[in-house]
């Protein structure tokens, strides 16, 4: 040190340098608001490509911000060096710290039961990715990635990117097309156009087929307004009632003919119930008396007159 320097102006520079240090701690901790909040770190597996994800990335829950990416790296790395090459899996874990008052691991591990899944999602058209947290319904096609090590922090399962979704449908509606039988599927459509063609022209054997058969309903229907013609009705109406007319004179006639049949029965009956008295009081009149009269039996058709005639 000079001998003509001052050591006030040592300290006072010391003192200077102290104050600007406290004051950028002072903003950097009340700043950011976050060094008296608890915070703690999850990681989640991703077998798909995290292109425009990096550290530093919002970590949000159904949109809302509760954290940021922490580190990018890969489980070959950092779980699977003792693993052979072939067996790894080759995962992307991505870490990320959590911070809240209220959320902590024990309701994260909640959630996770809940079917809470981490993905990757884009911001807009910008093209920033970030992590999005959210409960998902139970999907067999979607199961959490399986792992074979203990994992240094807390475990959200995650979903594919959703654009890889869609890439990954068209790939198995392309494979599904191209395992389709186009030969099979054009000779089925030909049978069926041939059998089509069967119904509305006929083949010759059974029906003359659907066009026909309209033309032939056409003709019925033909027929049924000629006969419907006022001329023709009025005709129709005049020999039906020529026809009851003639009905009602036969029911009349037959009726006569019961009841005299009738009254004929009715005498013969008398006349059979006087003989079975006479046969049950004196039997013996029957052998030593007169010969009974005879029992004559009325015409049909014609009145008799009843009566015993000896």
């Amino acid at each position: 040190m000079s001998k003509n320097s001052n050591p006030n102006y040592f300290r006072l520079g010391v003192f200077v340098l102290a104050a600007i240090g406290v004051l950028i701690a002072l903003i950097l901790i009340f700043g950011s608001g976050q060094f008296f909040k608890q915070s703690f770190t999850v990681e989640t597996y991703i077998k798909q490509s995290v292109t425009g994800l990096d550290t530093g990335a919002a970590v949000r829950f159904r949109g809302v911000k509760i954290g940021q990416v922490t580190s990018i790296g890969l489980s070959g790395v950092l779980y699977e060096e003792d693993i052979p090459f072939q067996d790894r899996r080759q995962y992307v874990v991505v870490r990320m710290q959590i911070i809240g008052e209220k959320l902590t691991e024990k309701k994260i591990a909640e959630f996770v039961k809940n079917n809470l899944r981490a993905r990757i999602k884009s911001m807009g058209i910008t093209g920033v990715n970030y992590v999005e947290f959210d409960f998902v319904s139970k999907d067999p096609d979607y199961k959490p990635l399986p792992y074979g090590w203990t994992s240094e922090y807390p475990v959200v399962p995650s979903l594919p990117n959703q654009a890889d979704q869609i890439l990954t449908g068209i790939q198995k509606m392309l494979e599904a097309v191209n395992h389709l039988d186009i030969n099979g599927t054009q000779k089925k459509f030909d049978d069926l156009l041939t059998n089509l063609n069967a119904v509305m022209v006929g083949d010759n054997k059974q029906g003359g087929g659907l066009v026909n058969s309209v033309k032939d309903l056409n003709i019925l229907l033909a027929r049924m307004a000629k006969v419907t013609d006022k001329d023709e009705l009025n005709i129709l109406m005049r020999e039906l009632v020529g026809t009851m007319a003639a009905l009602r004179q036969t029911m009349t006639s037959i009726q006569g003919d019961t009841s005299l049949t009738i009254e004929n029965l009715k005498q013969t009956s008398e006349q059979l119930n006087e003989f079975t008295r006479i046969a049950s009081q004196s039997p013996s009149s029957l052998i030593w008396g007169e010969p009974p009269p005879k029992i004559v039996l009325p015409m049909n058709g014609t009145q008799g007159q009843s009566g015993v005639q000896k």
